[in-house]
C-alpha cells in the first residue's frame, strides 16, 4: 500500500510539481529550521468592471450587451471586494500560524505598511485585504494622490526614451515572435483571435457593419514609446486585448457561463485562448528586458527598501498586472504558466509574495511565491484556509541556486534587486 501511494504521489508530482509541492504546508523540520520574519506583498487589484460602457469602442465589438457591472467604469465590483476580503483571511491565518503575528493583532505603523496606487480599485482591493487581515486594527492604507489618478510609483511609464532605446526595445519585442519577430507574435495567437471573434459575434458587431473591424487580422503590430507615457500599441492585439479582458472579468462576475459567453457554449480551453490574448499583451508590452527595469524603476526601489526596512513585518502593496508583469521581468524571474487559471501569467487579484525567513544563527533567506485564486475558487467564492488554500506557484530567479529547502539566500535577492536598479541607470 505505502508502495502504491509513493507512485501515485510521484505521477501527481511529474505532472504538475510546483504548485502541488507549494500548497503541501511547511514540514516540522522546516519549521524547526526557519521562522518568518516579513512578509512583502505586491498585490494586483481584484475584479474590476471593464470600460464597457454604451458608445465604447469595445461595445463596438459585439452586438451583445456586456454584463451590467455592480461598480463604475474601472472601479472594483462588490465580488471583487468579497473575494479580496477571503483572501486577507487567508493570509491571516497563515501569518498567525507562522507566528508572526497574534490572533487579532493590532500591530504599530512601523509593523505593517499598506500603500496602494491611488485608484478606485487599488485603494478599495487594500482595503478589503486590510479588513480581512486585521478586522480589529482599522489599517490605514496610504495613497499619494486624490482617486482616478496614477502614483508614479505605481504608473509604468517610461521615464527614459531615446532613439537607442527604442531600437532595443523593438528588437526584444520581436524576439519573442522568433524568425517572423512581431508577426510571429501575432501568427502565434491566430486561434486565439479566432475565438474571441466568434464568442462576439465580431461580423454582427457596430463595428463590422461601419467597416472598421470584422476580424484581428491586423498582425503587423506598432509600438508608441513616449517619455513619461506607458508603452502603447496599435493593431489587432491592442483591439483584441480589450475584449480578452472585457470577456475575462465577465467570466469572473457572471455566475452562468453560458451567459458570460454571449449565449456561446464554450469550453475551458477556449476561454483560456481568449485570456491568452492579454496574457501575451501584458507580456509584449511590460516584459522586455529594457521596458521592464525602465517601467518598474521606481517600485523596484520601494519594494527594496520595504524588505530591508529594519522593524517592518509585512507590506501590502497594491498596484496593477503591468507592475507584476514588469517587477518579476526586472527581477529575472524564469518563465512560468500558472494552472487552475485562465490567466496564466498575472490573475486577477493576485500577489508576488516575498517571505523572509531567518535560520536559528539569524542568516535570512527569501522565498518567492505567485499566490492566487484559481478560477473556480473565484467563480465559486470559494472561502479560504489553510486546509483549503489559494494557489501558490513557486517563482524561481534566473542564475540563482535556491537551497534544500526552496529558500534564496536574502543576500542573492537583495543583490537581484540592485542589479535591476542599476540597469535603469545603463539605460541611454
Amino acid at each position: 500500500m505505502n508502495r502504491k501511494f509513493f507512485s501515485v504521489l510521484i505521477l501527481l508530482l511529474s505532472l504538475c510539481p510546483s504548485v502541488l509541492m507549494a500548497q503541501l504546508e511547511r514540514s516540522k523540520e522546516f519549521k524547526d529550521k526557519y521562522q518568518l520574519k516579513e512578509v512583502v506583498i505586491l498585490s494586483r487589484h481584484n475584479i474590476r468592471s471593464p470600460l464597457s460602457t454604451n458608445g465604447s469602442e469595445l461595445s463596438k465589438l459585439t452586438p451583445h450587451q456586456w454584463t451590467q457591472w455592480s461598480s463604475a467604469p474601472s472601479e472594483l465590483t462588490s465580488r471583487g471586494g468579497v473575494l479580496e476580503t477571503i483572501m486577507g483571511q487567508f493570509f491571516r491565518k497563515w501569518v498567525v500560524d507562522e507566528g508572526l503575528f497574534k490572533e487579532n493583532a493590532t500591530p504599530s505603523v512601523d509593523d505593517v505598511n499598506f500603500y496602494a496606487n491611488s485608484m478606485q480599485r487599488t485603494i478599495a482591493t487594500a482595503q478589503y485585504f486590510s479588513s480581512g487581515f486585521m478586522p480589529l486594527a482599522n489599517i490605514r492604507v496610504a495613497h499619494r494622490y486624490n482617486a482616478s489618478t496614477m502614483d508614479p510609483v505605481f504608473c509604468p511609464r517610461l521615464t527614459k526614451v531615446s532613439e537607442a532605446f527604442r531600437k532595443e526595445a523593438l528588437k526584444e519585442i520581436a524576439a519573442m515572435g522568433g524568425k517572423k519577430g512581431i508577426v510571429g507574435i501575432n501568427e502565434g495567437l491566430k486561434d486565439s483571435y479566432e475565438t474571441t471573434a466568434r464568442v462576439l459575434d465580431l461580423k454582427d458587431s457596430p463595428a463590422c457593419k461601419n467597416g472598421t473591424t470584422c476580424a484581428f487580422d491586423d498582425y503587423n503590430t506598432q509600438f508608441i514609446f513616449k517619455l513619461n507615457d506607458e508603452p502603447k500599441m496599435k493593431g489587432s492585439l491592442k483591439q483584441a486585448n480589450s475584449a480578452s479582458d472585457a470577456f475575462i472579468l465577465q467570466y469572473y462576475e457572471e455566475p452562468d457561463a453560458q451567459k458570460a459567453a454571449f449565449g456561446h457554449d464554450i469550453t475551458l480551453q477556449d476561454w483560456e485562448k481568449i485570456a491568452r490574448i492579454k496574457d501575451v499583451y501584458g507580456d509584449v508590452l511590460f516584459t522586455a528586458p529594457i521596458v521592464a527595469v525602465n517601467v518598474a524603476h521606481p517600485l523596484l526601489m520601494y519594494m527594496s527598501d520595504e524588505l530591508n526596512a529594519k522593524n517592518r513585518k509585512f507590506t501590502f502593496l497594491c498596484g496593477h498586472d503591468s507592475n507584476i508583469a514588469s517587477v518579476d521581468a526586472a527581477l529575472g524571474v524564469e518563465d512560468y504558466s500558472l494552472p487552475h487559471s485562465i490567466e496564466k501569467k498575472t490573475p486577477i487579484g493576485s500577489k508576488v509574495v516575498f517571505e523572509k525567513w531567518a535560520d536559528k544563527d539569524g542568516k535570512e533567506y527569501i522565498a518567492i511565491n505567485l499566490v492566487y485564486q484559481s478560477t473556480d475558487q473565484l467563480r465559486h467564492l470559494a472561502l479560504l484556509d489553510l486546509q483549503n488554500p489559494p494557489m501558490i506557484y513557486p517563482l524561481k530567479l534566473k542564475g540563482l541556486t535556491a537551497n534544500a529547502d526552496g529558500l534564496y539566500s536574502f543576500e542573492d535577492v537583495n543583490g537581484r534587486f540592485t542589479e535591476a536598479i542599476r540597469a535603469y541607470d545603463k539605460i541611454q
